[in-house]
């Protein structure tokens, strides 16, 4: 196997982690001799060795089997190893101190904190580095984490559920489900992808939703944020799912401006915002909505029901263009961008 078939492979295997790693981007790296794959690490889950780490020590179990010297070895990365210490160690330092004396890196870290100076540390140890192979594809799988150290803000997202005819709710608050079992199921793996979910006073108090991912399979649960100056909302916390399995930054600002910078402080690459009309068009209306994802019912609600957005070309005068739009059940899935 060549470079890019190596690198492609790290970045494919490491794609498994993807709902474990978060906020953490997912990173895959080889250790090879010549052509010969000698160990394989994986960023697997927040808080626990990087990608390059567990390659390290799975390589030593081989060592005097396949290979007598790390200095025979060459690492291929997706992601430029870290320089600073956080949670773990330097990966850069870790690296150096094996003895490796080639490293192919897929694509420059975006994290200033490390952007450049993990390549640094290898230069300086005598270790011969080349990069830039498939960073596009490396870039993409990192989309969260990348646009949140490029752009200085997270990612963020509203995701509705509409009726044929555009609407929410019913005005009387009737429990109903707009869309099927189907397109709520892959909400359940949308929330999945996210750092944390954002919510209103009226959602929480008329749905009195959990907003958790209920998957079935591994995930770093989203942290979850309110945006309430209710007085209700605090005297009945304990009677609400929402406050149970997780926690909850309680913002008593309807201010989005001064969310987003403690957002950051808070290593939130990625925000799904699931609210009502109110609050979803707050967010729609600013610049720092990114994505709206539309989950579109062939159920209708009529005069009865209360209207996801005051004007036909809402959408589009927010400045979002259709990107993609697929079939999930009966429903139709909508994704739109800047």
């Amino acid at each position: 196997m060549n470079y890019e078939e190596l690198m492609l492979r790290a970045i494919t295997k490491a794609e498994k982690y993807k709902y474990t790693a978060k906020p953490n981007p997912v990173v895959g790296a080889i250790l090879i001799k010549d052509k010969e794959i000698i160990s394989e690490g994986y960023h697997v889950k927040y808080g626990q060795n990087h990608a390059e780490i567990n390659a390290i020590i799975d390589a030593h179990e081989q060592k005097n089997k396949k290979f007598k010297d790390f200095s025979e070895l060459t690492l291929i990365c997706t992601l430029e190893p870290c320089s600073h210490i956080g949670k773990t160690g330097s990966c850069a330092q870790a690296i150096a101190k094996s003895g490796i004396k080639k490293a192919v890196i897929g694509s420059i870290d975006p994290n200033p904190k490390v952007s450049g100076k993990g390549i640094q540390i290898l230069k300086e140890n005598n270790i011969h580095v080349d990069v830039g192979i498939h960073q596009d594809l490396v870039a993409k799988q990192n989309k969260f984490f990348f646009h949140r150290h490029i752009n200085d803000k997270p990612y963020i997202t509203v995701k509705i559920a509409s009726s044929l005819d555009g609407k929410s709710h019913y005005k009387n608050h009737e429990r109903v489900y707009i869309t099927s079992e189907a397109a709520r199921s892959d909400v359940q793996i949308l929330r999945a992808e996210y750092d944390a979910i954002l919510t209103g006073t009226n959602t929480l108090l008329n749905d009195n939703p959990r907003m958790n991912a209920r998957v079935n399979f591994d995930v770093n649960q989203p942290e979850k944020i309110l945006m309430s100056t209710s007085l209700i909302i605090d005297n009945d916390k304990s009677k609400m799912p929402f406050f149970e399995d997780k926690k909850v930054t309680h913002f008593q600002d309807n201010n989005i401006d001064h969310v987003i910078p403690i957002m950051l402080e808070n290593d939130k690459c990625s925000v799904l915002v699931e609210a009502g009309p109110k609050l979803a068009n707050a967010f729609l209306k600013t610049e720092h909505v990114d994505e709206l994802i539309i989950y579109k019912s062939q159920k209708k609600l009529g005069e009865n029901g209360v209207s996801w957005f005051m004007e036909d070309n809402a959408v589009e005068n927010y400045g979002f263009k259709l990107e993609s739009s697929c079939k999930i059940g009966s429903d139709l899935k909508e994704i739109y961008t800047r």
